[in-house]
Formats: C-alpha cells, structure tokens, sequence
C-alpha cells in the first residue's frame, strides 16, 4: 500500500518503516475501538501521505519521462506486459492528488470497504465515494489519453 500511494519503490520503504516504528511506539494508545487492522492502515497511509509530501521539498534531478508502452527488450512476453500494465498503473496513480490516490489504493488495491477508508481516512463516508469516482475517473482518463490534465481534479466534497 505504501509503494502505491508513495509511488518510488526505495522512499515507500522508507515510508513502510516509519509506519512499523509508528505501529511499534503507539500500540499502547491503540484503544480498541476499531480492529486493529484499521488502525495500522490508517498509520500506514498517514507515513505514506507524509512521505509524498517529504518527496515534495526534495530537489529533482530532470530525466526524461519514459514512454508508455514500450517493452522491455530480452524479457519474456507475458512478464512484460505484466511489468509494463503495473508500471502504468503506478504512473496512473502518480498522477492523482494525494487524497483521491490513498481513497483509490486502500478501496481498489487493499480491499477495505468505505466505512474502513473512512475511519483510517478521518474523513465521512460520502467524501470517500466522491474521491475514489473522481479518482477512477481521472484514472480511466489517464488511460485513454497520454495526459490528462490533474489541475481539474481540485475536490468540493
């Protein structure tokens, strides 16, 4: 879930870390009022969410942006394009704000129902179906054009 919402593999096992310390020294505060499933969830969505914006105030080295759908030469067929499908989807999910991205991960990747996401999320149950529609809607953009455009994503709800 980390690598999804963080997106680079190294800085989501930074995030992953930080969430398991966080797990660690805060299980005494646990107060057993949700499972404790959620709990680490949404402890883990927080370290996430805190390293995308850590990622935010780093300088950037420009590189160019690799093209979509090329494969890889020497792999296997079958494992590029499974390589290449995930590879879209975590540029897909790069794309998305920060919270349509974490409502879209904890609903479509980990499984957890809404009334989940809106207790890990602090947020009411309304407000996680309107940002995963609008995230799965910005997603099924993304995949029909090479660039959808994030800056109409701003959220009302």
């Amino acid at each position: 879930m980390c690598r999804r919402i963080v997106g680079h593999p190294e800085d989501a096992l930074d995030a992953t870390q930080e969430a398991m310390i966080a797990v660690a020294r805060g299980i005494a505060r646990f107060d057993g009022q949700s499972r404790i499933s959620t709990w680490i969830y949404r402890v883990a969505t927080n370290a996430a969410l805190d390293e995308v914006r850590r990622q935010r105030r780093r300088p950037v080295a420009a590189e160019p942006a690799p093209e979509r759908g090329v494969p890889s030469t020497g792999a296997a067929p079958d494992i590029t394009k499974a390589v290449d499908a995930r590879l879209d989807v975590d540029a897909a999910l790069a794309t998305l704000p920060d919270d349509f991205r974490a409502a879209v991960v904890l609903r479509d990747l980990c499984d957890l129902d809404y009334a989940e996401i809106a207790e890990i999320l602090g947020i009411p149950p309304g407000t996680v179906r309107s940002r995963i529609a609008r995230g799965r809607a910005a997603l099924e953009a993304w995949f029909r054009e090479p660039s959808p455009d994030p800056e109409r994503l701003t959220e009302t709800t």
